[in-house]
């Protein structure tokens, strides 16, 4: 998973005790989540190989709501994977999704994007041409210019248990909400969503 915000506390989300979590630092959090999916089923139906985005924009802190958000969804799925993808998207079935359709008041149309992008940690990038640019790298210390090697250990995290830090190259958003935040947070994490 890559995921970028333009507030250092959008990781509060993954806490159990979100409502603890101090205000972002520039009074608003938005940013994109974005999964690639490199196994996985719903109902049967596979979306092994999808890229998937909710771009979000919060007018405070995550756990406050009032949320707009707009999901890009990999051009190549066919109608049962579209489908698939948007009860999932939806909260429908429960897990993160679900979490973050609680606090989302718009959903704007979604998009059918056509993904390129490189899965290599914290040097992965994806992009939807004419809507989102992403690009991640580890942090370097200021004096040095070595990396380092930050991580984030949340169990009881929502997205994702344990996390590589970074920070953005580029996180741009032209759909329907927009928003451009480089140099800003950002985090790399494998995966596991189950359900029912």
């Amino acid at each position: 998973m890559l995921k970028a915000a333009s507030s250092p506390d959008v990781i509060a989300i993954g806490a159990a005790h979100v409502i603890s979590t101090p205000p972002p630092a520039y009074g608003n959090c938005e940013g994109p989540y974005v999964w690639y999916i490199e196994e996985g089923q719903l109902g049967g139906v596979s979306l092994d190989g999808f890229w998937v985005c909710i771009a979000q924009s919060f007018p405070g802190a995550l756990h406050e709501g009032q949320g707009t958000c707009q999901f890009i969804i990999d051009a190549r799925a066919d109608d049962r994977q579209r489908e698939a993808i948007l009860t999932l998207l939806n909260g429908d079935v429960g897990g993160v999704f679900e979490i973050f359709a609680s606090i989302t008041d718009t959903f704007l149309e979604p998009i059918y994007g056509d993904f390129k992008g490189e899965i290599k940690g914290l040097d992965s990038w994806v992009a939807v041409p004419g809507y989102l640019e992403l690009r991640l790298s580890p942090i370097k210390n200021p004096v040095t210019g070595d990396v380092e090697e930050v991580k984030l250990v949340k169990p009881t995290g929502i997205t994702s248990l344990e996390s590589d830090m970074g920070t953005s190259l580029v996180c741009r958003y032209t759909g329907g909400i927009q928003h451009d935040h480089p140099d800003k947070y950002a985090e790399f994490a494998p995966f596991e969503y189950s359900g029912p």
